[in-house]
């Protein structure tokens, strides 16, 4: 997804806000005074910011709650720009999670801007990163020419990879941390948020496992992923792979001669299995890499967002399970 501007995050900004959400508890639902919200129902009020929490929060609070979800699959949860419905559900909200570690465009993004606009409280929102240790969009890289040193200054040194989900063993934890907001805030219901949380949990957990079964069997040469976006960074960390990459983050300058040049220089001395897409950027840069070096394209890999609601990949489970067999089929652990 196209960013007009890129989000900037400073590193004392993040601190502050990751300090304020983890130093805070969840106010019950009766001493929140909200309850009453979009559902009409008397359901627990839930608005999550982009739609991988809206399927964890729906999978964790099952028939309790009712989740309205801000950023549509298909719009860029970085530059959201907020329609009146959001800030009308919002008002009547008992609990806002947003991701954090960026995604939402940092301490000053929209979401603080939502926070404001309807005066929700702190203790109100949570962050589905909480404990998660962030990498930065620049960590790891060489400048090695004067239009790489200029994309790295597009991106801040001190900003935050907001792609944490791609690794399942973050979305576990990103699932446990939503679940403990539904139990503090709603603990009426706290028994069934703990039972589907560990069944939750646990599917996650056996996926993580395929995930290390695959990468195990991969040989040291061909740990290598190529994408267009430097979005798998947290599954790179994780399994130890080389990463290549189109452009860093996502600008109208994406995919340009000299990004493109780069990139072909990379697969041609790295020579990688396969090449990756993500689903949510034009695949025509990738495939003048494909064409230029010979490297076939794999498949299709979801970075920012689930697929479209009622597909395979329209659930945080299918999203797991359709990167699975993309980098089972391209890089074929033995």
């Amino acid at each position: 997804m196209t960013r007009k501007v890129t989000f900037k995050a400073v590193l004392a900004a993040i601190a502050v806000a990751l300090l304020a959400v983890t130093g805070c508890s969840v106010v019950p639902r009766d001493e929140a005074g909200s309850g009453a919200g979009f559902g009409g129902d008397g359901k627990f009020n839930v608005v999550t910011s982009f739609s991988v929490l809206e399927d964890m929060t729906r999978q964790i609070g099952g028939e309790h709650v009712n989740v309205y979800n801000l950023v549509p699959v298909g719009q860029d949860p970085h530059e959201y720009e907020l329609r009146p419905a959001d800030t009308t559900h919002a008002q009547d909200a008992d609990l806002l999670i947003s991701s954090g570690m960026n995604l939402e465009g940092g301490n000053d993004g929209w979401i603080s801007r939502l926070m404001t606009a309807v005066n929700l409280d702190a203790s109100q929102h949570v962050e589905a990163t909480r404990g998660i240790k962030p990498l930065y969009i620049t960590d790891g890289i060489q400048i090695t020419d004067e239009v790489a040193l200029d994309e790295a200054a597009d991106a801040d040194e001190d900003e935050v990879n907001p792609h944490v989900f791609v690794d399942p063993a973050n979305g576990a934890k990103m699932a446990e941390n939503v679940a403990e907001a539904l139990i503090r805030a709603d603990p009426e219901h706290a028994a069934d948020y703990r039972a589907n949380r560990d069944a939750y949990v646990g599917r996650i957990n056996e996926l993580a496992g395929s995930y290390d079964e695959l990468f195990a069997g991969v040989a040291e040469d061909d740990r290598i992923i190529v994408t267009s976006e430097r979005a798998f960074q947290y599954l790179a960390k994780r399994y130890g792979l080389a990463e290549g990459y189109i452009w860093l983050i996502d600008t109208e300058d994406a995919g340009s001669p000299e990004q493109l040049k780069r990139a072909v220089d990379f697969v041609r001395e790295h020579r990688p299995r396969a090449l990756f897409v993500e689903t949510n950027v034009n695949q025509r840069p990738m495939e003048t890499v494909s064409e230029e070096t010979g490297v076939p394209i794999a498949g299709t890999l979801y970075s920012d967002e689930l697929g479209a609601p009622g597909t395979p990949a329209g659930t945080y489970i299918g999203f797991l399970e359709h990167n699975l067999e993309s980098l089972t089929r391209g890089l074929g652990g033995e």
